[in-house]
């Protein structure tokens, strides 16, 4: 299969629509070489994570998993790698890693020295919050979780940085690239959107399969598959569901991601892994 024909399966895989969400729609082919492009010239970096959902007192499943195995195929790669969270998200985020045995003095909490961290080349914000042209965070209700959100997208915003994003609802860091068109896409929602660009942002139906999608497509520049089989990505779930994190969208401790069950995920990274 041919490169072209590659990234534009990772597209269909990770971006097709199946969410229903008007992001994804504006996901393209090109997206997956020019993170590429930027990755290649990166010797270290940070993967930057967490999405606490105010309302069940604990840190969503979309998130940590991708990650993960983003932050693995990137070590694997060659590149020097660490997670970057929240405190609240640390729990939920260092026993997922822990499940596939990503080492563990590698997950992070920065939210106690932000601004004061060194920062690596590069960081990759995956399914987090980035700040509304308001200042303020919300998620997808529209509700301003400001209080319990610490402002790692502030990383993004000081040009220190190469900075790629990976979001599925418009308020991710990163996804301030395409605010016009989503204010276009969801008016409704538009003083939500996040204003906080990125040197290429992703869009796609749910955040952790655009990093598996980023995984294989960096499986492809190396010519050996950096990303998880199907058992890790059950054991990635059941640890998270285990330290207490909810489904995104349903708000409920189960094996599920933005209302996709453990079938759906173990779908996406098979249909990921098929390709090479």
């Amino acid at each position: 299969m041919k490169d072209d024909e590659i990234f534009h399966r990772l597209t269909e895989i990770s971006a097709g629509g199946i969410s229903g969400r008007g992001p994804s729609l504006l996901c393209t082919d090109g997206l997956w070489t020019a993170a590429l492009d930027i990755i290649r010239a990166a010797r270290n970096t940070a993967v930057i994570t967490g999405f606490f959902i105010a309302s069940a007192d604990a840190p969503e499943t979309d998130g940590p998993s991708g990650s993960v195995v983003l932050a693995r195929a990137l070590m694997r790669a060659g590149i020097e790698t660490d997670i970057w969270t929240d405190a609240r998200c640390l729990g939920v985020l260092s026993i997922c890693a822990e499940s596939i045995s990503f080492p563990a003095d590698r997950v992070r909490n920065v939210s106690d020295g932000i601004g004061r961290a060194k920062q690596p080349g590069l960081l990759i914000y995956v399914e987090r919050l980035g700040r509304a042209a308001d200042g303020a965070y919300y998620d997808m209700r529209g509700k301003d979780v400001s209080k319990v959100t610490a402002p790692l997208d502030e990383y993004a915003l000081n040009g220190a940085s190469r900075v790629i994003g990976i979001g599925d609802g418009g308020n991710e860091a990163g996804m301030g690239n395409y605010m016009e068109r989503l204010c276009v896409m969801m008016p409704d929602y538009a003083m939500c959107l996040s204003s906080v660009r990125a040197d290429v942002c992703i869009p796609v139906d749910v955040s952790n399969w655009g990093a598996y999608a980023l995984s294989a497509a960096l499986s492809r520049d190396c010519g050996v598959w950096l990303g998880q089989t199907q058992a890790e990505e059950a054991a990635m779930l059941e640890a998270m569901a285990s330290a207490g994190a909810v489904d995104g969208t349903s708000k409920k401790n189960a094996l599920s991601v933005d209302g996709f069950d453990m079938s759906k995920q173990l779908e996406i990274v098979s249909s990921l892994r098929s390709l090479f």
